[in-house]
Parts: C-alpha cells; structure tokens; sequence
C-alpha cells in the first residue's frame, strides 16, 4: 500500500494552481479517533498539530503542510491541537 506524502512549505504559487484555497474546510478539536480513507484525500492545513498512525509509519503534521492520503489506508489520528484544513477527496 503507498505511504502517506508530505510536502513542507509549498509555495503559495504552487496552492493557487491547485485551487487548494477553493476546497471545504474541515476542522476537529484535541481528540484521537481511527480512520479509513475510502478515496484518495489531499489536504492542506491551516492549523493544529496532528500525529497520524499506520501500521507501517508514524508522521507529524503542521500548518502549512499540503498531504496525501491514499485510499484504503487505514490509521489512527491523534490531534493535539485543533486542525483546520482545506481538503479535496479524489
């Protein structure tokens, strides 16, 4: 199964072809929780600092990060603090 990717400081020029700004926003408070991801999700994120869980990798994410994540990945999220971020599934 592929991996969780992360890219770290994306250029704004970069967000704006993606049209990431245009995206529905999701937010979540402190709290940890198990997920499946049934399609393919990029998201970016505004804010909050969140440890996401697999069998296979454990990673941290930021504001400012722009991730990946494939369908069928199955994990666990440990939020921290409270994430806001944009999101397109597919």
């Amino acid at each position: 199964m592929s991996k969780i990717k992360i890219e770290h400081d994306v250029p704004d020029s970069k967000l704006t072809d993606m049209n990431v700004f245009s995206w529905p926003t999701w937010e979540c408070e402190p709290s940890t929780f198990n997920w499946e991801y049934t399609d393919d999700e990029t998201c970016y994120v505004l804010e909050g600092d969140v440890i996401v869980k697999t069998g296979e990798e454990k990673v941290e994410i930021k504001p400012g990060d722009l991730v990946t994540f494939p369908r069928g990945l199955k994990c666990v999220w440990e939020v921290k603090k409270k994430i806001r971020k944009h999101y397109r599934m597919g």
